[in-house]
Formats: C-alpha cells, structure tokens, sequence
C-alpha cells in the first residue's frame, strides 16, 4: 500500500510538471517604434508635419522681424513723441509679444494633433499586422523589445514587415 501511495504521487507530479510545461505561453518581441519608423506611410507622415512646423515657423519668424522694425522704429522717434505716445507704443509692443507667445502655443498644439491624426492609423496598422502574426504562429504574448534587457525569445520583425508588405 506504502509502494502504492508512492508510485501515485510520483505519477500526480509527472502530470503535473508536463501539464506545467505544456501551459507555458509563447512569448515574442518586437522592438514597435523601429517597425512603425520603416513604413512607409511614416515617413510621409513626417514629412507632412515638417512642412506645417515649417510654415509655422516661416510665419514666427516673419512676425519677429516686423517686431523687430517695429521697436527699432519706435526707438528711434522715442524722443520725438510724448510720454503717452511712448506708453502707447510700449502697450502696443507688449501685445504683440503676448500675441506671438499664444501664435506659438497654438501653432505646437497644431502640430501635435496633427501629428497625433497622422500618426494613429499607421500605429494601428502596426498593431494589427504584430497581432495577426502572433497569431498565426500561436504566440500568447509579445514585448515590446524597446525596454527589454534580454531578449531571447523569437522576433518578430521579419513576419510582421512580411505581413505588411515591407
């Protein structure tokens, strides 16, 4: 009976050490923000945003200059004009330095909406394509390799630029 009791925990712990094993997932990694920086798609992306920063910074800059030859202006009739005139110039500068400090905020909101819509459905698509993959190949879990120290589970970067046609 002693025999008995034995031989049936030993096969309770074979069990259970194969059902152990057998139920582990499968991890992959992929390393997400290199994938979505070699669609193509990102890169156009990026270029549209250049093109707004661009156009944005072209009008700042314009607005600065004209500031500028204004005060210089201003500077230079300063002793010619009266004291209220002068406080008048003087408001009349401290709102246009209000007014390109709230251009700029505007203009970095724009941007990163903007960058935000552009961005949205090629992260998705990355997204969709690292799903399908995983699974075709019945993996359970996958990491993000951008925060990994050791990675020694199977990559995932080939089959998902596959899947999206890269």
């Amino acid at each position: 009976m002693k025999h008995f009791k034995t031989l049936l925990f030993a096969a309770v712990l074979f069990i259970g050490a194969t059902s152990f094993t057998s139920a582990q997932s499968k991890v992959a990694h992929i390393n997400k923000q290199e994938l979505i920086k070699a669609m193509p798609a990102y890169s156009q992306a990026q270029a549209e945003i250049e093109k707004l920063r661009q156009t944005y910074q072209t009008t700042f800059q314009s607005s600065l200059k004209e500031l500028d030859v204004k005060l210089k202006q201003y500077d230079a009739e300063a002793e010619t004009q009266t004291e209220q005139t002068n406080m008048e110039r003087m408001n009349e500068v401290e709102g246009i330095k209000q007014s390109l400090g709230e251009y700029q905020q505007q203009a970095q909101k724009d941007l990163q909406e903007k960058e935000f819509n552009l961005l949205k459905p090629i992260v998705e698509k990355a997204d969709n394509a690292i799903k399908a993959v995983a699974k075709a190949q019945g993996i359970q879990y996958v990491v993000d390799s951008a925060m990994l120290i050791v990675a020694d589970g199977k990559d995932l970067m080939a089959e998902v630029k596959k899947e999206l046609g890269m």
